[in-house]
């Protein structure tokens, strides 16, 4: 390739960046997106879209690309303790469970239909700010733009790079996902709870359930990091047998069906960033923070927040793209934020508490009115 100058360069092919990729080129912008890895890399997610983000999907063109057979509808929302007290609430509108790989590949597909050039295989080495643009050197080029969206996730370097991270002080979570080929049980997502352990069990397909463990790293702090991961017990399968074994309700219902993804890893989950924007320069999707994954809400999120940002891009960049005129992303952003953070540590706080635990899906399961109102304030609508 060339060098050359484009509108939007965005780095993360993940369902943050693409969205931000479709919308940016369908509103007349030049637009490329870099992705480190192959196409169809897959990765750890709980792979549940709430209505809202169902909302984007259908407004970006992407959920008629999504094959029936490679994704299903889910209708609520069921929490289910180790003492098998259980609390159901459903969702204003049906909710989207499709597999990442899936998700990912009919937005990237979408994302060149509109006109984007979307590259894999293709990492940012560096960039810097010169003559009103940013310089990126690509694995394959060099070329100007003049705003960048680092997309890049969790552990993004471009949040750390721009100096906008904020260390997280809060006890460590961590989560592994693997897929079962067999029919769901249920048509909601459940979240099964134990002590500083949770599963979240996610029907992606006719014939297919995800599941993920979330857990509290209690032994921080105790030994090296290292040294745990050279323990062999601590392997991700060692890891998945040993945290199935919590959930003695959840293990027989997989074991009717073979595994039929590998294991995946990721974590520490809680991630923040001091401010979202800077001059021609944005954050979306986890790279701009996230809490949990306990209440589904990560990928609505990326697609609200992407949405919030291409909204405002086109005048933005007239305007030179500098953090005053990024600022209502910031401040849009910084609300869908609150609303999600608020919502998942109350949630958190509840289940680290046995009694209060209980209590509360007790009271939920006597008055499942409450369960949809919450669930109806919540990034669901």
């Amino acid at each position: 390739m060339a060098s050359s100058a484009i509108d939007v360069a965005i780095v993360g092919g993940g369902p943050a960046g693409l969205a931000v990729a479709i919308d940016a080129a369908r509103r007349g912008l030049c637009v490329h997106l870099f992705e480190r890895r192959e196409e169809g890399a897959d990765k750890a997610c709980g792979e549940g879209v709430m209505p809202r983000g169902v909302e984007v999907l259908e407004s970006l063109g992407v959920r008629a690309r999504l094959a029936s057979a490679a994704c299903a509808s889910f209708s609520g929302i069921r929490y289910v303790d180790a003492d098998g007290t259980r609390a159901e609430g459903q969702l204003p509108e049906s909710g989207l469970a499709v597999r990442r790989v899936e998700l990912v590949r009919a937005m990237a597909e979408r994302a060149r239909e509109v006109g984007a050039e979307v590259h894999h295989d293709c990492g940012l080495l560096s960039y810097r700010r010169a003559n009103g643009s940013m310089l990126l050197q690509t694995e394959h080029d060099q070329l100007a733009a003049r705003v960048l969206v680092a997309a890049d996730g969790l552990s993004s370097r471009l949040r750390r790079e721009e100096g906008l991270d904020v260390a997280c002080l809060r006890p460590r979570r961590f989560g592994l996902r693997q897929h079962f080929r067999r029919a769901p049980w249920t048509r909601s997502v459940e979240v099964h709870l134990s002590k500083d352990v949770e599963a979240y069990v996610t029907p992606v397909s006719s014939d297919c359930v995800g599941v993920a463990f979330l857990w509290t790293d209690t032994e921080r702090g105790r030994a090296p990091n290292r040294a745990r991961e050279r323990d062999p017990q601590l392997t991700p399968e060692a890891r998945w047998r040993k945290l199935l074994c919590e959930f003695p309700q959840l293990a027989p219902l997989l074991e009717s069906g073979p595994p039929c993804s590998k294991i995946r890893g990721a974590g520490p989950l809680e991630r923040a960033a001091r401010a979202r924007t800077s001059d021609r320069f944005a954050l979306v999707g986890d790279a701009a923070g996230y809490v949990d994954a306990i209440t589904g809400d990560g990928i609505s999120l990326s697609l609200l927040s992407a949405a919030a940002l291409t909204r405002i891009l086109p005048d933005a960049l007239v305007r030179g793209a500098d953090r005053d005129t990024l600022a209502p992303y910031e401040r849009e952003a910084a609300r869908l934020f609150r609303r999600y953070a608020a919502t998942t540590r109350a949630v958190l706080s509840i289940i680290r508490r046995p009694r209060l635990r209980r209590g509360s899906l007790l009271f939920l399961r006597r008055f499942p009115a409450v369960f949809d109102f919450i669930l109806s304030k919540s990034l669901s609508r």
